[in-house]
């Protein structure tokens, strides 16, 4: 289990062909690589803004180191 071989990928894309149609496969398609670019684009902007809060939580200073 967990090896995924030709005949599970040929199963799985007549399933999506007898749901959806060979006529709006193109069109999920699409719909997805949407989703897909915006989802990248929203984690890059989470990943730059987690990384400007460190850098000004930082100061460009050391932190400390505690006392004991």
């Amino acid at each position: 289990m967990g090896n995924i071989g030709f005949r599970e990928i040929l199963i799985v894309i007549l399933i999506v062909l007898l749901l959806f149609g060979a006529r709006r496969i193109p069109e999920v398609m699409k719909a997805f690589g949407k989703g897909v670019k915006e989802f990248k684009k929203a984690a890059k902007e989470i990943e730059s803004s987690v990384d400007e809060d460190s850098d000004a939580n930082s100061g460009g200073q050391k932190p400390s180191q505690p006392a004991g």
